[in-house]
């Protein structure tokens, strides 16, 4: 089992920045692709960013030039610096990563979430 902890969220006002991590841990396994994804009250989880292995990164549209995904290999670990940030932006924040396990059996995992509150 590959375990995920979030940290980082929190209250801010519109137009501030915080800065996500998430962490992997477990034994024997390799991670590709380490993504966000946010759930607001009443809507349906959604992609925020991801970033696969070789470092290629995919945003959504609504966050383009305000977020940045990254990924320290050597920590597994992800992060998303959040700047500019709306009130929109308020939401869960989920932690999800994929990959596989030196036998070659797959795995995806998420974490139990972040809260990020975005006041106006």
């Amino acid at each position: 089992q590959v375990q995920l902890v979030e940290s980082g969220g929190g209250l801010v006002q519109a137009g501030g920045s915080l800065r996500l991590s998430c962490a992997a841990s477990g034994t024997a396994f390799s991670i590709n692709t380490m993504g966000w994804y946010r759930q607001a009250p009443g809507k349906q989880r959604e992609l925020v960013a991801a970033i696969i292995s070789s470092g290629s990164t995919n945003y959504a549209d609504s966050v383009k030039g305000r977020f940045t995904i990254s990924r320290d290999n050597a920590k597994n670990t992800v992060y998303l610096q959040m700047n500019s940030l709306k009130p929109e932006d308020t939401a869960v924040y989920y932690c999800n990563a994929d990959g596989r396990r030196l036998i070659g059996i797959p795995w995806n995992s998420w974490g139990p979430g972040t809260q990020v509150t975005v006041s106006s």
